[in-house]
């Protein structure tokens, strides 16, 4: 898939959510999730927050690096990215919170869609292209998409979206044990996920001795850490592929723990 094909998905991902958040009533925008306890408007607002620094990486990397310098200093000092958050768009409800990032993202959309395809974009960690940055959004969207899909209660649709996600679980593989610090098992496991047309979608060697195989949406819960493996129907051979999968961590940032056994299973 093209550059083109991601953005266009980023988009949908947006709208999606927007949809969903426009049928809460206002008093499950406050209620917690398994997800530290945020709540459907922290999940919102922290998109709102790195929507934000991402149409500034786009846009303007001298202010984003000033942003970023500002944003390291308060959390050196160990304030949450959540209450951050809160502090800037706390005067808003959820209705307005939501009419906020909606053109928000789309703003961010088109300023990615306008860029060079080989553009390079600052960012917290290394820079990216223009579409890795898209598919990264878009993944973030997604994975806080289910902390509210889990709030209200419903069965998230499965979308061919989910291969820009998958596509990014694997390619982590390595990133995942490097991040903490271990040995990097070799060679990456064979993938094998049942995607929501019925096809399958791969990745790796056919004889590589270790393997993954499942519904492709399961596969995304966990490298997002939105589910426990065993709470999923995802498969993996004894070894390697089961320790990445008990660690898998698809996103930036330091060691992060998803959730454990039981802890967030899905909506009946």
């Amino acid at each position: 898939m093209g550059r083109e094909d991601v953005i266009a998905d980023l988009r949908a991902e947006c709208a999606e959510l927007a949809a969903l958040c426009g049928g809460l009533v206002p008093a499950q925008w406050r209620v917690a999730s398994a997800f530290y306890g945020w709540s459907a408007w922290d999940e919102i607002a922290h998109l709102c927050y790195f929507d934000e620094a991402g149409l500034l990486a786009a846009t303007d990397a001298d202010a984003f690096a000033r942003d970023t310098r500002a944003l390291a200093g308060r959390l050196a000092r160990g304030e949450e990215i959540s209450a951050i958050a809160r502090e800037r768009y706390g005067h808003l409800d959820g209705a307005a919170l939501l009419a906020h990032w909606t053109p928000l993202s789309a703003r961010l959309a088109d300023a990615l869609a306008a860029l060079d395809p080989r553009a390079r974009l600052p960012w917290y960690g290394p820079d990216m292209s223009a579409r890795s940055f898209a598919t990264a959004r878009l993944m973030e969207t997604w994975a806080h998409g289910q902390d509210v899909w889990d709030v209200a209660g419903r069965v998230r649709p499965a979308t061919p979206r989910l291969r820009h996600i998958a596509h990014l679980g694997v390619t982590t593989y390595r990133w995942t044990f490097v991040n903490r610090g271990l040995p990097v098992p070799e060679p990456v496991p064979r993938v094998a996920l049942d995607a929501p047309d019925g096809s399958t979608w791969t990745w790796g060697d056919l004889d590589a001795p270790q393997w993954v195989r499942g519904p492709a949406q399961d596969f995304c819960l966990v490298v997002t850490q939105r589910r426990h493996v065993a709470d999923t129907a995802l498969a993996a051979s004894e070894g390697s592929a089961s320790r990445w999968l008990a660690i898998a961590q698809c996103f930036a940032g330091p060691p992060a723990d998803g959730p454990a056994p039981g802890v967030r299973k899905p909506a009946a």
